[in-house]
């Protein structure tokens, strides 16, 4: 025995088991490192995304305003109508008294494109929600046009020769003389919040296209959720294991897998061509968002469901209750967490697909946010499309600011789900 042992013992310290281990345990570390290394570069071009996107959407975030006094007079508005005012007059009036009057009418046309083109509105709007003003005078901090606003945030660079940049140095020398009377600031830009879409890049957000996005969101979660949790529910506990089963799952398999524009084709040619539903509409895009999230709910329900132990099944039968009470009353309810968390990873998905949206229409030129799911709407993810391919400058900076909202909107709902996975679920 002792032979035995003291043989085991030599072949364990020889020079090859020694050099066996090594090699062992060098290709182990190589494995971490490799998986670090994975793990060091995946996190860093996520990064490098992140801060692109900082770096160039930020500026849409701050958005110039000049403050200007605009004289309210009897002349240029009607106290009985202020609605029907000569408006243009009063915003040329109000620049007028900060700057040197015009010389000529091209003159004048540039002074005038120191403010957003919608400032006689912005004036209007004021006026007739207040009438009193009229016959004295009304101040407002009203939005920079375009090209002002990326002068004063540095993007239009003030040592281009003046025949290639779009503001010439008169229009400079004028801007100047503003910020030196302190009336130029440039406060958190609210608008591209509350703001819906504008051809006018200082005056465009993103309102109308998260209101289109919630309304096609809660439409597609209204159908895809309960009828995923049916299908699944059917098809792991009721359906008969046969050929027929059999291809319904493989074909729910593949559905899972199916480029999301198939989708949009889809409901193109049903919902829009056949059924002659309206194209925009929140309604046709929530129901083309909850075709392809249907497979995936239907899919982790199934996981779900048989992650329940057949104990808690077995105890129900013993105590009498129907197949259909077991699933109602004990197996839903504790698979229910990870029902909502792969639902709401499903939703976070269906907020950032964007080829079905296109396809339906939800692109459309939206001025105001939508009054429901009947009304022609856009989306989160079509709205960043249309910035992309609008030539202005300005939509370049919101382009970025749109994925960063976007970004934030999916980084919510996956926290949610992470949270409602940690919270609700149970160990066996």
């Amino acid at each position: 025995m002792s032979e035995a042992v003291q043989s085991i013992s030599a072949s364990i310290t020889s020079d090859e088991a020694q050099a066996r281990r090594r090699r062992r345990n060098a290709a182990d570390t190589r494995l971490r490192l490799y998986g670090i290394g994975a793990i060091s570069i995946a996190i860093g071009l996520l990064g490098i995304l992140i801060l692109t996107l900082a770096i160039g959407g930020y500026q849409a975030f701050v958005q110039t305003h000049i403050r200007i006094q605009f004289p309210i007079s009897t002349e240029n508005v009607d106290p009985e109508n202020p609605s029907e005012g000569n408006y243009r007059n009063v915003v040329r009036e109000g620049l007028a008294a900060l700057l040197p009057p015009a010389e000529s009418p091209a003159q004048q046309r540039a002074m005038d494109q120191i403010l957003t083109n919608n400032t006689q509105f912005i004036v209007r709007n004021a006026v007739v929600a207040n009438p009193s003003v009229i016959g004295g005078a009304l101040t407002l901090e009203v939005p920079a046009s375009d090209i002002f606003d990326q002068l004063n945030k540095g993007v239009v660079r003030r040592a281009t020769p003046e025949q290639n940049r779009r503001v010439t140095d008169q229009q400079i020398a004028w801007f100047d003389a503003l910020v030196e009377e302190g009336r130029v600031s440039t406060p958190f830009n609210w608008g591209l919040f509350f703001n819906a879409d504008s051809r006018f890049p200082e005056l465009a957000g993103l309102a109308g296209a998260i209101t289109g996005s919630f309304y096609a969101l809660l439409v597609c979660f209204l159908i895809s959720f309960p009828v995923g949790i049916a299908a699944a529910t059917y098809l792991e506990e009721f359906a008969p294991k046969n050929r027929w089963t059999d291809l319904i799952e493989v074909n729910i398999n593949n559905l899972a897998a199916v480029p999301s524009i198939v989708f949009g084709l889809l409901g193109l040619a049903v919902f829009i061509q056949i059924f002659g539903l309206p194209r925009s509409a929140p309604l046709v895009g929530g129901m083309v968002l909850a075709l392809m999230t249907l497979p995936t709910i239907i899919i982790v329900t199934r996981n779900a469901l048989k992650a329940v132990p057949p104990s808690i099944r077995e105890a129900a039968y013993g105590m009498g209750a129907s197949p259909q009470q077991v699933i109602l009353h004990h197996v839903l309810p504790l698979s229910l967490p990870g029902i909502l968390t792969g639902t709401i990873i499903g939703l976070a998905q269906a907020l950032g697909e964007t080829a079905p949206l296109l396809l339906i229409g939800m692109n459309a030129f939206i001025t105001s946010p939508p009054g429901g799911i009947m009304d022609a709407s856009t989306a989160l993810p079509t709205q960043i499309y249309i910035w992309a391919d609008s030539p202005e400058r300005g939509f370049v900076a919101r382009t970025s600011a749109g994925i960063l909202v976007l970004l934030g909107f999916l980084l919510i709902m996956n926290a949610i789900a992470v949270f409602l996975r940690q919270r609700l679920e149970r160990r066996w």
